[in-house]
């Protein structure tokens, strides 16, 4: 598959919600756009979901050791020295840095009021406007993403419906354009 040839660092705090994270990863997979991240921001990443107890030490490790395995090409190094040239607010910089390092168009974040300003050419999103600008590109290939999501979680086994009802949780906008989707389609027949 030909890499997309758009950019996208994913922030810690997108990384932390399972469903979301789940549903960006796949779309990253399916090749929608490039992902990129940081030691720095996995680590954040990892942190965030032990402390909370989501995650054990063990899961954590093994979760980001696949998210490296699947996407080799996602770490970003190289981006420390413009991190003080950055103009967004200081703690997160680095994330900043890492999409001017990476080419990127795109920072997606739930914590938009840290990533104002931002350089040129770089756009901070929240998960819920990036899922939303993926789904209207193509709305089809994200139905089909989000059915093979919920068929592929399994304990506990997980329908479209109930997928949707925890992305809801997060990106509520999105969910409601996916239905709003379904509901015409279902119409149409």
């Amino acid at each position: 598959m030909v890499p997309a040839p758009f950019r996208v660092v994913l922030d810690a705090n997108v990384l932390f919600p399972f469903t979301v994270r789940d549903t960006l990863l796949r779309a990253a997979a399916l090749g929608m756009y490039q992902v990129h991240w940081s030691e720095e921001i996995l680590d954040e990443a990892t942190r965030n979901l032990i402390a909370t107890g989501r995650m054990n030490d063990e899961q954590a490790a093994h979760l980001m050791a696949a998210m490296r395995n699947a996407f080799p090409e996602a770490l970003v190094r190289g981006h420390e020295a413009i991190i003080p040239s950055m103009p967004n607010d200081e703690k997160d910089r680095h994330v900043a840095a890492v999409a001017v390092k990476a080419g990127a168009q795109v920072v997606v974040t739930s914590n938009l009021k840290d990533f104002h300003p931002m350089p040129d050419g770089v756009e901070a999103q929240s998960p819920d406007d990036f899922l939303l600008d993926l789904f209207d590109l193509g709305p089809t290939d994200i139905v089909e993403l989000l059915q093979r999501q919920a068929a592929a979680l399994k304990r506990p086994p997980v329908t479209l419906e109930d997928l949707l009802t925890g992305l809801g949780k997060t990106v509520p906008r999105f969910e409601a354009a996916v239905r709003a989707f379904l509901d015409s389609d279902g119409e149409k027949d």
